[in-house]
């Protein structure tokens, strides 16, 4: 009864509009606090442990990284090559959208600051230049969700301190997935463009393209960096983040020169905001861990799949499932901190490997990104354009079903995800 009653409160939080971290922060301080022999300083204790974490490090210096990169104008360069190399096939500013979400993934790892930063300048330029509002939102809404897949990825971050698996190998099993979703969704904007007539840029001159891109190589290098480091065991994940966004640093203040001084304490208050708001989400929810722990959740949740879900693909459907749905009113860190632990004792007993079943969350709660009613890509692209938020969610529906085609691939093909092992 006082489980159900817990439940009841943290529905009714979420229903009334209570940002999630404060519903599972309220949530765990009520229930510990009427758990007998479970002292209320418990609560504190687990939210400070939770982020006592050098792997949670590199979230705010991925974020700190993205918020250079939309700042110091790099993303506009990025945009200007994308649009080179594309824009003279029909559709090509779509498509150049889709392939500059690749690109920015490779640097920032944050799909919201790719629909930010990346939305402000394309959206407009689209409905200017021949493009329906719904389009316009559509690629940008759910191209920016390569963010999180195609690495370095903060999702990823978080599931391998949960799981203990190596954050690089993990940034390596996401590469494929990545690449396979955003060629998905340029086959599908170049259909959509000629079935609806889309104009097409003027061919660029191979001169130009070069220009464009010796002077955007050193943008394009971060990921580069940032993979080969790991890879050849260089620096850590954590690591990696401090030198990537030192590196952007270096790049807005010295060879770009579009960032000054007087920018750095903007770009550190954003930088503050956003980590503030994914770090809290992760305290809150190691305490509410602890509640869970109480009530014996994971045991029994291990029961019931073990007992009723002993077949691999029944699992499997099931945690997809249930991620879509967890997806579209919670975030993927909080989501993945409350359910990875629960879940991963009986993917292990199935054989499933951790990595595999970590692409297989973080591209699940990718698609809840850009849909409603938390959805932050898609609310995020909505306000850029003023377009309603049910019709930008039946725009983005045609790329969901991209990205949902690959995820059942990769269910189908573990070899996609660990052909890099």
């Amino acid at each position: 009864m006082f489980f159900v009653l817990l439940v009841t409160l943290f529905i009714i939080l979420i229903y009334i509009g209570v940002p999630i971290s404060f519903v599972i922060g309220i949530t765990s301080l009520i229930g510990i606090s009427l758990v007998p022999g479970i002292p209320i300083i418990t609560v504190p204790m687990k939210m400070f442990n939770g982020l006592n974490s050098f792997v949670l490090v590199a979230v705010p210096l991925y974020i700190f990284t993205a918020n250079i990169m939309n700042k110091g104008t790099i993303s506009r360069k990025l945009i200007d090559f994308s649009l080179a190399l594309v824009g003279q096939i029909r559709g090509g500013l779509a498509l150049s959208n889709v392939l500059v979400s690749m690109f920015f993934a490779g640097i920032s790892g944050a799909a919201q600051a790719d629909t930010a930063g990346i939305g402000k300048i394309l959206i407009p330029n689209m409905m200017r230049t021949g493009y329906d509002r719904e389009m316009a939102v559509g690629v940008t809404a759910a191209s920016s969700t390569i963010g999180v897949i195609i690495p370095p990825s903060i999702p990823m971050i978080i599931y391998g301190g949960l799981t203990n698996t190596s954050v690089g190998a993990l940034f390596l099993a996401g590469v494929v997935p990545g690449v396979l979703i955003g060629l998905g969704m340029m086959i599908l904007v170049y259909i959509t463009s000629i079935r609806k007539g889309i104009p097409k840029y003027k061919t660029t001159s191979l001169k130009k393209i070069i220009r464009l891109f010796i002077h955007t190589f050193p943008a394009l290098l971060v990921p580069v960096i940032i993979i080969g480091g790991i890879v050849t065991g260089v620096f850590t994940a954590t690591e990696a983040a401090a030198i990537s966004s030192l590196y952007a640093l270096i790049l807005g203040f010295f060879f770009y020169r579009t960032i000054k001084i007087k920018d750095l304490p903007e770009i550190l208050t954003d930088t503050l905001k956003l980590s503030c708001l994914a770090l809290f989400a992760l305290s809150t929810a190691s305490a509410l861990g602890e509640l869970l722990g109480y009530f014996e959740l994971s045991q029994l949740t291990e029961r019931l799949f073990t007992t009723y879900m002993n077949e691999s693909w029944i699992f499997m459907c099931v945690v997809i499932i249930f991620f879509l749905f967890v997806g579209t009113f919670m975030d993927s860190i909080p989501a993945m901190i409350l359910f990875v632990p629960v879940i991963l004792p009986t993917a292990l007993k199935l054989g499933f490997d951790p990595l595999h079943l970590g692409i297989i969350i973080v591209i699940t709660l990718a698609i809840g990104l850009v849909t409603p009613p938390y959805g932050l890509c898609l609310l995020i692209a909505s306000k850029i354009s003023k377009m309603p938020i049910e019709k930008s969610f039946r725009a983005v529906l045609p790329y969901i079903s991209v990205e949902f085609i690959v995820l059942l691939l990769i269910a189908l093909y573990p070899q996609l995800t660990l052909i890099f092992r």
